[in-house]
C-alpha cells in the first residue's frame, strides 16, 4: 500500500494493516521452515500468541494466508530481479543473470516455490496484460518482455517467437529448480574423474548461459 494510502486510513484502519503485516511476516518465517504442513492457524496463533480466531478476522483460511504468501515471493522476485544497465550494454549478460535470478530465489524459499506450483489450473500460463496478472504470471510477463526487447534490439534471432521462447525457458528453469529442489547433490550428476566438483552455482551459471546462446541471434 503506497503511503499516500496509509494516510488516509482510520487509526482503526492503520492497526489492522499492521496487525495483518505483522501476521504474515510470521507466517513467512514459520513456511520458510516448516513448508506447508508446518504451517497452521493454531501453529501461528502460538507463535504469536494471539488466539486462532483473531487470525481469522484478518485470513478466513490457511488457504488464504497462502496465496498471500506465495504473491509475497513472487513480489520478492520482481524486487530482486535485475534490470538492464544501458551504460554497460550487454544485454546477453542481462538475460543470462535474470535466469539465475531466477533459479537462485527459488532454491532460497523451496517451500513458498513448490507450493506456489502445487496442484492443476485451467488458466493459461499468462494472458499478456500484465495490469491484470498475479504476481506469478508478471513474473514471467517480465521474462516475455526480456526476450521480445531481446528481438528488437538484435540481440536473440529474429525469427523467435518471443512467448513460445519464453515459454521454453520458463519449463527448463522450474525443472531444473525442482531437480534441485528434490536432489540436493544433482550438481555431483555433473561431476567427471578429469575436473574439480561442479558446483550448484556452476551447474545454474551453466543452464542459464545454454538458455541465452540457444535464442541468440
Amino acid at each position: 500500500m503506497n503511503q499516500t494510502t496509509e494516510t488516509e486510513l482510520s487509526p482503526a484502519q492503520r492497526r489492522h494493516l499492521k496487525v495483518r503485516q505483522m501476521i504474515l511476516s510470521v507466517a513467512d518465517r514459520v513456511f520458510a521452515r516448516d513448508g506447508e504442513a508446518g504451517l497452521s492457524i493454531r501453529r501461528l496463533a502460538d507463535e504469536i500468541d494471539y488466539s486462532p480466531g483473531a487470525i481469522y478476522k484478518y485470513f478466513d483460511s490457511k488457504q488464504a494466508l497462502l496465496d498471500e504468501l506465495k504473491e509475497m515471493f513472487f513480489e520478492r522476485l520482481h524486487e530482486e530481479l535485475p534490470e538492464f544497465d544501458e551504460a554497460d550494454g550487454d544485454y546477453a549478460a542481462f538475460a543470462r543473470l535474470s535466469v539465475e535470478t531466477y533459479i537462485r530465489l527459488a532454491l532460497e524459499a523451496p517451500h513458498h516455490y513448490e507450493t506456489a506450483f502445487a496442484g492443476t489450473s485451467e488458466r493459461k500460463p499468462v494472458e499478456l496484460d500484465a495490469a491484470a496478472a498475479s504476481a506469478k504470471e508478471r513474473a514471467f510477463f517480465g521474462l516475455y518482455e526480456m526476450i521480445a526487447t531481446g528481438i528488437q534490439r538484435g540481440v536473440f534471432a529474429a525469427d523467435l517467437n518471443a512467448l513460445h521462447a519464453a515459454k521454453s525457458i520458463w519449463a527448463a528453469s522450474h525443472g531444473l529448480v525442482l531437480l534441485m529442489i528434490h536432489f540436493p547433490n544433482f550438481a555431483t550428476a555433473f561431476d567427471d574423474d578429469q575436473a574439480a566438483p561442479v558446483s550448484p552455482d556452476a551447474v545454474i551459471r551453466r543452464h542459464a548461459d545454454f538458455l541465452v546462446r540457444g535464442i541468440s541471434a
